[in-house]
């Protein structure tokens, strides 16, 4: 099956490492015109350089400023944005006591009003071209995850936006669907899994053999594999699909929808 995605201009934010870096690669490798951002400006250098032709920008999530630079020199590299995947670092682990004010409304920036704001600086590219958004959220927002509070409160609400979006926007030529990872061997997978060896008093790899055989397939996910089902709701191949929350994850969730 081909994609279609040659020629296509894809925004990938968060995409200096882990499935932002995944998705941006195998876009490159379908061969959309990238543009990728992230807040580290040394991080998206070197995958701007990993990745060859492309736009790699320094953007901070929580600066409008800097999201409303990305969009505008993503328009004057290539003339038009196709698609935009809606991506940002989670918040930190914890529970409801392990969090003042403070550590709430940075979550919400990270991860809700940075969605927020992405998405209205690219609609007006986007619509003009018939294109479409995919936000990368969390099995949290299936089954909420007990020592990821934050990410349960916040990325449920990106969810929740996404499905209103994927309602009002259609009827102007813009899909929107949400795609959901699960167990993938990332670096903030590695942190979760020290995290959480660490409040048990075991070993990484006893933590780790723990999660895999939460799995039916036994094992991790890895990067592409993630990547290749996001590039493909980000296709033209995907052109009937709107609104969905697609997950990922070796079949690990129980929840039915």
């Amino acid at each position: 099956m081909e994609l279609d995605l040659a020629g296509k201009t894809v925004m990938v934010a968060g995409a200096s490492r882990g499935l932002g870096f995944a998705i941006a690669r195998c876009l490159r490798d379908e061969g959309a015109n990238l543009s990728i951002a992230s807040s580290d400006p040394a991080a998206i250098a070197e995958a701007g350089t990993i990745l060859g032709d492309c736009l790699a920008v320094k953007c901070d999530v929580k600066n409008p400023v800097d999201i409303k630079a990305w969009v505008a020199a993503t328009g004057e590299r290539f003339g038009a944005i196709d698609a935009l995947v809606v991506n940002a670092g989670g918040p930190p682990p914890g529970g409801f006591d392990d969090f003042d004010d403070e550590a709430w409304q940075a979550a919400f920036e990270l991860t809700l009003l940075s969605a927020v704001r992405l998405v209205r600086a690219a609609l007006p590219g986007l619509k003009s071209r018939h294109g479409n958004i995919l936000f990368m959220t969390s099995s949290s927002v299936k089954e909420p995850i007990d020592f990821l509070l934050l990410s349960n409160v916040m990325r449920s609400g990106v969810a929740s936006l996404a499905k209103s979006l994927s309602r009002s926007l259609a009827p102007q030529g813009v899909r929107v669907n949400t795609i959901v990872p699960g167990i993938v061997e990332t670096d903030r997978i590695k942190a979760l899994v020290a995290n959480q060896a660490k409040g048990k008093g075991i070993s990484g790899d006893e933590q780790r053999a723990q999660m895999e055989a939460q799995v039916p397939m036994g094992r991790f996910g890895e990067p592409e594999e993630f990547a290749r089902v996001a590039a493909f709701l980000l296709s033209p191949a995907a052109s009937y699909i709107n609104g969905e929350t697609v997950t990922v994850d070796g079949g690990t969730m129980k929840t039915l929808f």
